[in-house]
């Protein structure tokens, strides 16, 4: 499911738990509404928001981190790409057909994680098509430099071509997401049960019917957002290609 779903489903869950405490209020018998049993549930109540606060500011904290990483390695590569060609073409004109390749190696990966036209689900069948960065590391190591100047050239190149290669695993590594479903259902489940309990407290108006149904809303788009960042190459907030567009663009210039 999308995150868009799954924070429709939050939204669902927690106002419907809030209208279900709204019914409850005016089900129950009064002895079940008295000041000690509100007392009781408040401090119960309390105690899963305290619990929810924290995951969930845990969560973000670290989807946030792991999503702005990514986003550095992506202009990392960047970077490496332009510095990589850029030492090719001051090593000569033998470097040719090595710049012709790391400009395909860039098109493919352009096209394996940010495609034009692809179905919903296909990121992860087309990183299983082969590689060709180990051939352009190959192509770099087979130069035969002729004085000293091309030899540090050559070893620079083959260092950043290898980092390149390294890098291809931070896209690689973000198939699939990384927070488990079991994990969201409880956080769901304890959100539920703190607007269940605000239903149940509250008196009937229209005042507070969009009060709940604000605060359903921001806790939806919480999860939203965690889910987004989550996967960071798909979605509505996925990291953006142009630095990797503009070094394509760049290359055998």
């Amino acid at each position: 499911m999308t995150s868009i779903v799954i924070g429709t489903l939050v939204f669902a869950c927690t106002f419907g738990g809030a209208l279900v405490g709204l019914w409850l209020r005016a089900a129950l018998p009064d002895h079940h509404l008295s000041p000690d049993s509100k007392d009781t549930v408040k401090v119960g109540i309390g105690l899963i928001a305290t619990m929810t606060a924290l995951v969930l500011g845990l969560v973000t904290a670290s989807t946030k981190s792991s999503f702005d990483a990514l986003n550095t390695a992506v202009q990392h590569a960047a970077a490496d790409v332009l510095a990589l060609d850029r030492t090719l073409a001051r090593y000569g004109p033998e470097s040719k057909d090595a710049r012709e390749t790391l400009a395909q190696v860039i098109a493919q990966r352009l096209e394996l994680t940010w495609p034009q036209h692809a179905a919903p689900g296909a990121r992860q069948e087309r990183l299983e098509v082969p590689y060709s960065g180990e051939g352009l590391v190959e192509q770099i190591r087979g130069l035969a430099p002729q004085n000293e100047n091309q030899r540090w050239l050559q070893a620079h190149a083959v260092a950043l071509s290898e980092a390149l290669l390294d890098a291809r695993w931070a896209v690689v590594s973000r198939v699939g997401p990384s927070v488990p479903v079991p994990f969201l259902v409880v956080l769901v489940f304890w959100l539920t049960m703190i607007f269940v309990s605000f239903g149940l407290f509250a008196p009937r108006n229209v005042t507070v019917m969009v009060a709940l149904c604000v605060c359903a809303l921001s806790v939806a788009g919480a999860i939203f957002l965690i889910l987004e960042m989550d996967s960071p190459f798909e979605g509505l907030m996925k990291i953006s290609p142009e630095p990797l567009r503009y070094a394509y663009s760049r290359i055998n210039q």
